[in-house]
């Protein structure tokens, strides 16, 4: 099964619901990362909850979340779009995994004493930034906890792993985010959130071959929506040669020279592991723009004052 998020509206209910299939997004970012079992699962509730948060966003619109733990993955850092596209990463893909890589391992593995920060590109000035303690040890239940004290909105969500016989790489993962549209408030929620946990786990029901449509089918029980939209997944990094180069103009002076007397510069993206490398004539070539760049800037400085 491919992955996409399905968007649901059901005004009755006062409810908006999110569902998503993961897998393919969570194995690419454990297999960019080399990322042992425990961490390859943390990426995969990243991902999904990266994946369920761009999903609410606006066209144009993008969010990061960091989970900054005092677990032995260090802090995992999340980035998603309106367009279903993600990357992410993980400060220690090689943490040692224990005998269980069940959601309470994950937490203990990310840390249940932190930060989770979420910052939304929402088009405007400036960036919304929202920072809450970790209180759970669960990804899942922290988004959650975020979207209903910080954003003040009623939500639930529900997100799972099932990691493959060997316990080696993910089986199968996804999740589920259920709103109060505005208007409704915890009284309309509740009543899907008693039928979520009186039915089995979202990654159990995947596993079982179910889809995102299925899952919520199962979750309304006769109760009237609409099906808005699917939008595909995938794992998608904005990194590039080109990018590389600017930051590369960037440096000071001093610096470039070091880079240019060394032979070679070679740029690892963080999110994807693309590597770029730098030649010195490049280097020079950058170096001798940047220096134009600055004279042109200086003398257009002159000339105002």
């Amino acid at each position: 099964m491919s992955d996409y998020v399905l968007r649901v509206l059901a005004k009755d209910a006062g409810v908006r619901v999110l569902a998503a299939i993961t897998t393919g997004l969570a194995r690419e970012a454990a297999e960019r990362h080399a990322a042992y079992p425990i961490a390859s699962a943390a990426l995969a509730y990243g991902m999904t909850a990266g994946a369920l948060l761009g999903a609410l966003l606006k066209v144009q619109e993008r969010v990061a979340l960091k989970v900054d733990g005092d677990g032995r993955l260090g802090k995992m850092i999340v980035e998603a779009d309106a367009y279903g596209r993600a990357r992410g990463y993980i400060a220690v893909p090689d943490a040692v995994s224990g005998e269980s890589l069940g959601r309470e391992a994950v937490g203990d593995a990310l840390g249940k004493s932190g930060v989770l920060t979420v910052v939304k590109d929402l088009r405007l000035r400036d960036l919304y930034r929202s920072a809450t303690a970790l209180e759970y040890g669960e990804l899942d239940k922290e988004i959650e906890h975020y979207l209903n004290q910080s954003e003040q909105i009623p939500s639930r969500v529900e997100i799972g792993v099932v990691m493959d016989e060997e316990a080696r790489s993910i089986a199968v993962c996804g999740g589920l985010l259920i709103q109060a549209l505005p208007g409704h408030g915890h009284e309309r929620l509740e009543r899907l959130a008693e039928r979520l946990d009186a039915q089995p786990p979202v990654e159990q029901l995947l596993a079982q071959g179910e889809t995102p449509e299925q899952i919520v089918d199962r979750l309304m029980q006769g109760d009237e929506y609409l099906a808005l939209d699917t939008t595909p997944l995938t794992f998608s990094c904005s990194c590039s040669k080109d990018r590389s180069a600017k930051a590369l103009r960037m440096l000071d002076p001093e610096d470039q020279l070091a880079l240019i007397a060394e032979g070679e510069a070679i740029i690892d993206c963080h999110f994807c592991h693309a590597r770029y490398t730098f030649s010195r004539d490049e280097l020079v070539a950058l170096h001798e723009e940047a220096l134009l760049e600055r004279r042109s800037l200086e003398q257009d400085d002159t000339e105002t004052q």
